[in-house]
């Protein structure tokens, strides 16, 4: 059965289900995890999502990561490895009814961090985006309701085109 795309209202809840999947998930990374940050969606108020946690652990040693799948596993997710970028490790939870995904980067890897993390703060700080972005989540989930990739590549210049606007302003907000 294909994935079933739906966009909610942001929940109030989110912030506090990702606290809790995140004490879960530092337990099974052990001491390799430095952080594990919300991103993602459901990370910024206001913001319509699909109903899909995003978590960002950043870890000290990548390579140990993959020795702490079967912990991972038994939380309910699936290991998939790098699945598409490299110096990744990306999990899942929940099938094709998603509830969770996890992207877990070395500390090394500035670059991806930067950018999860600029886009949630830029959206933070700029409703007038977050309408915009929600507005073309719902259209897009109408419009494809069981095509993951139609969904994606409706949101990929948008996307592409918030994400440098982002960096842009990160770079801005942190002189």
């Amino acid at each position: 059965m294909a994935q079933h795309i739906t966009v909610v209202p942001y929940n109030p809840a989110w912030p506090m289900l990702a606290r809790d999947e995140a004490f879960a998930i530092r337990q099974a990374l052990g001491g390799n995890c430095i952080k594990i940050y919300h991103i993602g969606s459901t990370a910024v108020p206001g913001l319509w999502a699909k109903p899909i946690l995003d978590l960002m652990p950043v870890v000290a040693e990548l390579s140990q990561v993959d020795d702490c799948a079967p912990a991972l596993e038994a939380l309910g997710y699936e290991y998939l490895g790098e699945f598409g970028i490299p110096g990744r490790r990306y999990l899942r939870k929940g099938g094709d009814e998603r509830t969770h995904q996890v992207h877990v980067f070395s500390r090394e890897d500035g670059e991806n961090i930067r950018r999860h993390l600029a886009v949630r703060d830029f959206l933070r700080c700029h409703p007038e985006d977050v309408q915009a972005y929600g507005d073309l989540k719902r259209q897009l989930a109408q419009r494809f309701p069981y095509d993951i990739d139609g969904y994606c590549d409706g949101k990929d210049d948008f996307v592409k085109d918030l994400e440098r606007r982002a960096l842009l302003w990160w770079e801005r907000e942190r002189q």
